[in-house]
């Protein structure tokens, strides 16, 4: 193939995209049958169907069942903030994930002991098969589902004490920062990693979302000094949100 030619099917769903972007395809519209696409661009059935598909994974288009292929509403993306550790007294889990102070937001979560996989003792710096505490979040922000989060927290560090449980005792629901301050223990940096990747079919439920459309990761982990006291891996979909760091420059 020369340099900068595309297959006929990445022709084709380029130029149904273009249309979508500028309006000449508006949310809600009919995508083109693949008899139509045939048609329309001189191709075969596979390459109309193909380029069907890549609209489809992009977000652009939406199958419905018995219906045919509908352009999909495609929002704004809103501004989710992050800035690092919150102050003690003004932690919520929330206010902890999304560091915005005009934003308001509720949260579900469910606790249970269980052992630490490897890749989470990697992260915590213990034994594969230690045991952790691990507390699954679905935040919401207007009742619309924002981001899912689980974090894992090792039960050397809070076993047997007021914070064992995220969600209850004196401090539930304070935060990672607040909670391991009761126990003197303070918390004093945070490192996230960002990664992106196909949204799980159970995490498509929890969203609202797709399965197979790209999520936004951030795998965090809290320290004290240099000794992991939590790791999280929070998941928000990408194509209605976006990450924004304010970060001090020292």
């Amino acid at each position: 193939m020369p340099f900068g030619e595309q297959p006929a099917y990445l022709r084709v769903a380029a130029d149904l995209r273009k249309k979508i972007i500028e309006g000449d395809l508006l949310p809600g519209a009919r995508l083109p049958s693949q008899k139509q696409i045939r048609e329309d661009y001189d191709v075969s059935d596979t390459v109309a169907l193909e380029a069907r598909k890549i609209l489809i994974v992009e977000g652009f288009v939406e199958g419905r069942s018995g219906s045919g292929t509908y352009v999909r509403e495609r929002t704004k993306p809103q501004r989710l903030a992050r800035s690092g550790l919150r102050p003690i007294g003004r932690s919520t889990p929330f206010r902890q994930e999304q560091a915005d102070e005009a934003s308001n937001g509720t949260w579900q979560a469910e606790s249970s002991a269980e052992q630490a996989a490897p890749c989470v003792a990697e992260r915590l710096r213990i034994e594969a098969g230690d045991r952790v505490m691990r507390t699954r979040y679905v935040f919401r922000t207007a009742n619309e589902p924002v981001m899912l989060s689980t974090s894992w927290e090792p039960l050397a560090v809070t076993g047997r004490t007021p914070v064992m449980l995220p969600e209850e005792g004196p401090v539930g629901g304070r935060g990672v920062v607040e909670r391991m301050s009761a126990i003197d223990i303070v918390v004093d940096n945070v490192v996230e990693e960002v990664t992106a990747r196909p949204c799980l079919a159970e995490e498509a439920t929890a969203l609202g979302g797709v399965a197979g459309h790209v999520v936004l990761v951030i795998h965090r982990t809290y320290f004290a000094s240099d000794r992991p006291v939590e790791t999280a891996d929070i998941v928000v979909p990408s194509d209605r949100f976006r990450l924004s760091y304010h970060l001090p420059v020292r």
